[in-house]
């Protein structure tokens, strides 16, 4: 399928979560009356980290962007339909909460500071001494836990799914077009795309162009002279049963160890990254099948005594678009380039920051600049600065 014009005032370079968010802000924002196309080089998204994400939402952020952009990701997700139109579905949200544990004095510290900053920002995440965790979850091991934090009611999974679908249906209602097709490069006069050209050969002609590639960001970037330290890492995860279940739903704990375990409807969910996570290439998809017996099933066993009797349902291996700096998210302009904007390195945040991130780079593109939320301490331009923002936990 071609582009129905030579000529777009936005090209977006990747149609999953984060470009499908920018494209639906821009399309209704009253200010902006130009073409948007979205170049995505796989419409079944099969090898997308949208595809396979867990589709979690957190409040429990060590740094104040990132609070403030859960604090409007939580809130768009509770009145979606009064963003998107009274026909718009709801979207679903198990607000079992994040459980995180310290079992050394370092990590209990750090989450005391990170929970008087949430607190501050309006999160309801309370501090759990060993004997609270105990009363509360009476079924989990305490022993080596110190610490924990936990943040009923506002977080948890909700329905991704939806989400992504309804930003593309209601963006391509607005008018806005999408094409399959790779970038392969960028021309560039001075500081400024002027094309990009696809791989059936075609260029076309932009004002803006947004890089929502994912793992394939740095390879985007590259095409315009920028380097950026975003690579694919693999994530897996694991659904499982129960023969004995739980007597209530299992918040999303984060154990020491390196692995996290949560409900899952009426089945469980853990997932890990691999013993070496190093980069990977975008298309490996392969299993480790060994690291389940070897390192996820023992730690869930030795938390949670009731899982020494589960059962595999189901195994997968997704990627992360990992930020190998401060794992915080790139965005906005590079110094370099002034008409490219960039949305990347969520490192396993981007569906619950799509939101907030698609209104802010579509406000940047139609404003010149952060309106809503101020996101620039996550900007792009740290790279060019030599520095960076607090790595999130």
């Amino acid at each position: 399928m071609m582009a129905a014009h030579s000529f777009y005032d936005v090209v977006i370079i990747g149609g999953a979560m984060i470009g499908s968010a920018v494209a639906w802000w821009l399309a209704r924002d009253p200010g902006f009356h130009g073409r948007i196309l979205v170049i995505e080089r796989d419409p079944s998204f099969a090898e997308a980290s949208t595809s396979h994400t867990n589709s979690c939402i957190r409040m429990q952020f060590g740094t104040e962007v990132n609070i403030a952009i859960s604090r409007f990701g939580l809130a768009f997700i509770r009145s979606f339909r009064d963003h998107a139109g009274a026909d718009a579905p709801e979207i679903s949200l198990d607000d079992f909460g994040y459980l995180y544990l310290a079992d050394d004095r370092a990590s209990a510290d750090r989450l005391c500071a990170a929970q008087a900053l949430q607190a501050r920002m309006g999160a309801g995440t309370r501090l759990l001494s060993p004997a609270q965790l105990r009363t509360a979850f009476p079924f989990m091991r305490w022993d080596d836990v110190l610490l924990g934090s936990h943040d009923p009611g506002e977080e948890g999974c909700f329905d991704g799914g939806t989400m992504f679908s309804e930003f593309r249906r209601r963006a391509r209602r607005m008018g806005v077009e999408e094409i399959r097709a790779e970038a392969t490069s960028l021309r560039k006069v001075g500081d400024r795309i002027t094309h990009v050209e696809l791989s059936d050969g075609n260029a076309i002609a932009c004002g803006h162009v947004v890089n929502a590639a994912g793992p394939r960001a740095a390879k985007v970037a590259a095409m315009a002279g920028i380097a950026i330290p975003v690579e694919p890492r693999k994530r897996y995860t694991f659904t499982f049963e129960a023969e004995d279940r739980l007597p209530r739903k299992l918040p999303l704990t984060v154990d020491p160890c390196g692995i996290h375990f949560r409900s899952d409807g009426a089945l469980y969910m853990a997932g890990c990254p691999p013993q070496a996570d190093d980069a990977c290439d975008p298309r490996d998809f392969e299993m480790d099948h060994s690291i389940w017996e070897d390192r996820v099933w023992p730690a869930l066993a030795a938390r949670v005594p009731a899982f020494e009797r589960i059962r595999l349902r189901n195994a997968w291996a997704g990627h992360y678009a990992y930020n190998t700096l401060d794992q915080n998210a790139l965005l906005g302009v590079h110094p370099a380039v002034s008409n490219l904007l960039f949305a990347n390195g969520f490192s396993g945040h981007g569906l619950q920051q799509a939101p907030a991130v698609g209104r802010g780079i579509a406000e940047h593109i139609i404003h010149g600049g952060w309106r809503s939320l101020d996101l620039s301490p996550l900007s792009v331009a740290r790279l060019a600065e030599g520095g960076h923002s607090p790595k999130p936990r």
